[in-house]
């Protein structure tokens, strides 16, 4: 196995049954993070503060893969085998899974998904008895205890499947964040991705009153994010556009973030809904720090759209742990990237809920009286092109002299109306190129030369 990093910007994440993700490497895995999550202290309180009396306990859940119960069976063996009982949620979504352990006192929790990839991947996402997704260093640790037993055979049953738990959560989310909401005459277009909210997702909003047109909410272990949910919205578009609900609302494979579509067939993406929501909070002065923290990927049309209230923005890195991140320590409320992972601070425990985003959005609409479309046209956003580049190895980009020197050329021509962002992805062997800016024909262009450039020196 390689000497990279086994945890990538969000969990561990590969081709299920291979590597990391093969079933003894996985059940060392649950070893390993019992081992380090209790040395450190990290697991050894409830929530409440007071001491555990007896063995500790663990939540697992998956997002509807076929390869998620084996893999979620052997990291329960390894947590198991550290003295741990581990129940399941069965088919949860990520922020599901992360707020029951937190409701109901557990130790740890680990989802196993790969949230917006194809079926054939899987991969583990854990948190901590408050949680929080695991921090850099505890992750160094897991990965050092992996390395030196990097599997475990390991037999005997699986985790104890209790269908309470979807019911806790489906209840919190119909009591608590949508208390004194009602949908009663809202029509919603649901695409479930096939994922870990195909069974919560429709009963979330048919509770609170609406009349739901639900799609992509069987999933049979191989249709999950196939050509639906967040990532492909064009069956979400063209069901709005014949059907005319009130919004269209897709969640990916593992239900943390949502896209919408509002009632004219138009994309709002988590850029226009950060500038909906922020202008709400500044119509009822609800914020005394009037700023958000959005990613280095966010159009500067939010920027535009949220000066106009007097709202600011801070730029953090890309992924929703580094949005959390920008929020407790700027002690703020919002935030989020424009794939529609949304963050709210205290108000959900920093956890990024896409059926919580939508209903925040939707109380929004409710409390407006507004359209989808009224609320979203305050974000305009510059015209952005994002090309992803096969690589097969990741050096700093900026060590390249050639790719330095065509990015500073491209940065000189845009000047101070658009930018350039070059980067890798977390998850998968592929440089990312962004070029914004006012002439789409342009950034297209200049795109497309920085893409070929580093398909040239580092290509796949």
């Amino acid at each position: 196995m390689s000497s990279e990093r086994i945890f990538g910007t969000d969990g561990i994440r590969g081709r299920a049954g291979e590597g990391w993700l093969a079933p003894k490497a996985v059940a060392s895995l649950g070893a390993a993070v019992a081992e380090v999550l209790f040395d450190s202290g990290v697991s050894k309180q409830t929530q409440n503060g007071a001491k555990a009396q007896s063995a500790p306990r663990a939540l697992v859940g998956h997002d509807g893969r076929r390869s998620g119960p084996e893999l979620e069976a052997a990291f329960a063996r390894g947590l198991m085998h550290k003295g741990f009982v581990v129940e399941s949620a069965g088919l949860i979504t990520t922020p599901g899974l992360a707020l029951l352990t937190k409701l109901e006192r557990f130790q740890l929790s680990a989802m196993l998904s790969a949230s917006h990839n194809p079926a054939e991947d899987n991969g583990i996402k854990v948190f901590s008895s408050t949680g929080d997704k695991l921090s850099d260093e505890l992750e160094l640790r897991i990965e050092e205890k992996l390395r030196r037993t990097p599997a475990l055979e390991l037999s005997g049953p699986g985790p104890v499947l209790a269908s309470s738990h979807e019911e806790t959560y489906l209840n919190h989310l119909v009591t608590q964040v949508g208390a004194g909401l009602r949908l009663d005459g809202l029509t919603i277009a649901l695409d479930c991705a096939n994922g870990g909210g195909s069974r919560v997702g429709p009963r979330v909003f048919g509770r609170l009153g609406a009349h739901v047109i639900t799609m992509a909410a069987e999933p049979d272990g191989d249709n999950i994010n196939r050509e639906c949910g967040a990532t492909a919205l064009g069956k979400l578009v063209a069901l709005v556009r014949s059907n005319k609900p009130d919004i269209g609302i897709a969640l990916d494979g593992d239900g943390d973030r949502c896209m919408l579509v509002d009632e004219t067939g138009e994309i709002v993406h988590g850029d226009g809904m950060l500038t909906l929501l922020a202008r709400e909070a500044v119509r009822k002065d609800e914020w005394k720090d009037k700023r958000l923290v959005a990613t280095v990927m966010s159009n500067k049309g939010l920027h535009r759209a949220l000066r106009e209230v007097g709202v600011g923005v801070v730029t953090v890195d890309v992924g929703d742990r580094r949005v959390v991140e920008g929020l407790r320590r700027e002690k703020l409320s919002l935030g989020g990237e424009q794939s529609g992972h949304i963050v709210f601070g205290p108000d959900n425990g920093y956890i990024g809920d896409g059926l919580y985003t939508a209903l925040r959005v939707l109380r929004v609409m409710r409390d407006t009286k507004k359209s989808l479309s009224e609320l979203a046209n305050h974000y305009r956003p510059f015209p952005q092109v994002l090309l992803n580049v096969s690589v097969a190895r990741k050096p700093a980009l900026d060590g390249l002299p050639n790719v330095a020197r065509m990015r500073r050329r491209v940065e000189d021509e845009l000047g101070e109306d658009g930018r350039v962002l070059l980067r890798y992805s977390g998850t998968e062997s592929l440089a990312r190129v962004m070029v914004e800016g006012p002439d789409l024909e342009r950034i297209r262009s200049q795109a497309q030369e920085l893409a070929t450039l580093i398909a040239a020196e580092i290509g796949a």
